[in-house]
């Protein structure tokens, strides 16, 4: 029997030790390597082309976003299951977005990781249950809100805007850094808001992440 061959990328030493010995105890998968960051996850991946990664989000020197996507550029054979803390909108569709088959969140059974695995090796996407349901959720808000055709309503300073704010800069910075009045920053600002319908600066921020404008 062929194995499945996974390596496992996270910053968590403890947690990479407990998943080694949760998969090695499964008759068809196999631990073949891991890394503690995402520039080690890419030049080892390189190398020993697994048939899965296991990839965390947030790692030291490069993102699991970044990782992946390097990853999915060299070896599009091999499939990315995101295995993350996080279940949150904002990084399930980038991850998505840049290759990832599968994401499962750490809370998991260890039977739900394994059947992660098997799922995405065979060439089929896996969402745990709970993101499944946060991503329809989101899409049918996204569809209500008339989000699907949104970018297209906004000018190219609002969108320069939107940006800045998403980058965390103040309506103060804004104004110095585009050389306009912060009067001017208010009232393009209160336009996206109300074009876009959205009410707060974390809507905002969501917002720009799906959109692709900025990276979490």
């Amino acid at each position: 029997m062929n194995k499945i061959r996974v390596f496992q990328a996270d910053d968590h030493l403890i947690l990479r030790e407990g998943i080694r010995s949760l998969l090695e105890k499964v008759p068809d998968i196999e631990i073949v390597g891991e890394a503690g960051d995402g520039i080690e996850a890419v030049a080892k991946v390189g190398t020993l082309v697994p048939d899965v990664v296991l990839m965390d989000i947030a790692m030291p020197r490069l993102s699991g976003l970044e990782a992946t996507r390097q990853i999915k550029e060299k070896n599009p054979q091999i499939k990315v299951l995101v295995l993350t803390m996080y279940e949150t909108d904002q990084y399930i569709s980038q991850m998505l977005q840049s290759g990832a088959s599968g994401y499962v969140v750490k809370t998991a059974a260890a039977s739900e990781l394994v059947s992660a695995v098997r799922t995405v090796h065979r060439g089929d996407v896996y969402l745990y249950p709970a993101i499944a349901q946060l991503l329809v959720t989101d899409y049918l808000e996204k569809v209500k809100a008339g989000e699907e055709d949104s970018q297209s309503r906004l000018t190219s300073r609002e969108k320069e805007i939107l940006k800045l704010i998403a980058e965390g800069k103040k309506n103060k910075e804004i104004a110095n850094l585009l050389g306009i009045r912060l009067r001017t920053v208010q009232a393009h600002r209160a336009n996206v808001m109300d074009k876009l319908r959205l009410h707060d600066r974390t809507e905002l921020v969501k917002y720009a992440i799906r959109k692709g404008m900025v990276t979490p």
